[in-house]
């Protein structure tokens, strides 16, 4: 197979990394996709690094056999606490997917800004790093117990969804944040009730645009962006319940159930 024209891998712990592959996939509309949903193991951020770790080779392992030429780790956790293994394990490119606090950070008028995240996300080494390099701004994190779950299961609009996100958002609000960084792939999905709760003031940041930007200037780095014009083809997996996945996605694109 022509190497340009190999598809591009995604794996996330579910089905919110598709946030990310849509944005990718707006881009750069005629590369091929391959996207797992390691559903079956949802969610990574209750995890320990090293069940994190070994589930992101596996996951790797999978995407490689289908020949893919560039590997979107599309799940902060599975970034900050597994991309340096996977760089070191494997040869293939890695786009990683952190938390947008930079950008959140810089522009903040209220030096006040909130990161809804998983556990697994604000606990690991990588986010602290990064949190840390912006000493004038405060950052005032969440854990999103029980996000992750509810979409997983198709709960994105259920009265429990709703009830969590006030009780997450309201204490940031009164803290006067003036941006909201979303730091977990699912969360994107959520920005409509949301945006219910938080003031019009208050600016979401997740990291989809940069993810895409990047990985097609990667591709162009090294010479192997798709130059076809027709439509890439894509090809969905997930080891839980396909249905979530094809409902998420929200178009008739090919959803394969994978016992993995």
């Amino acid at each position: 197979m022509d190497e340009n024209k190999q598809p591009i891998g995604f794996f996330d712990s579910g089905v919110g990394g598709t946030s990310i592959w849509k944005e990718v996939n707006a881009l750069l509309p005629h590369e091929n996709t391959i996207y797992l949903a390691d559903s079956k193991n949802a969610p990574y951020g209750l995890k320990s690094k090293e069940e994190i770790i070994a589930l992101s080779i596996k996951n790797t392992e999978f995407l490689l056999e289908q020949n893919c030429k560039l590997i979107v780790v599309a799940c902060n956790t599975a970034t900050t606490n597994a991309i340096d293994e996977l760089r070191e394990k494997f040869s293939v490119p890695f786009i990683g997917i952190e938390p947008a606090i930079k950008p959140a950070a810089l522009q903040s008028e209220t030096h006040k800004i909130g990161i809804l995240a998983t556990k697994g996300t604000l606990n690991s080494e990588l986010f602290h790093e990064k949190a840390k390099t912006y000493t004038d701004v405060q950052i005032i994190e969440q854990i999103g117990h029980g996000l992750v779950q509810l979409i997983e299961n198709g709960d994105m609009d259920s009265p429990e969804m709703a009830e969590l996100l006030e009780n997450y958002l309201q204490p940031m609000i009164e803290q006067n944040i003036d941006y909201l960084v979303l730091g977990c792939s699912h969360y994107p999905y959520l920005i409509p009730q949301i945006r219910k709760i938080i003031p019009s003031k208050i600016t979401i940041i997740d990291s989809g645009e940069a993810v895409a930007k990047q990985t097609k200037n990667i591709l162009a780095q090294q010479s192997m962006l798709n130059n076809s014009t027709e439509p890439g083809n894509n090809a969905f997996y997930s080891n839980s319940d396909i249905e979530v996945l094809r409902t998420i996605l929200n178009k008739k694109e090919k959803v394969f159930y994978l016992d993995f």
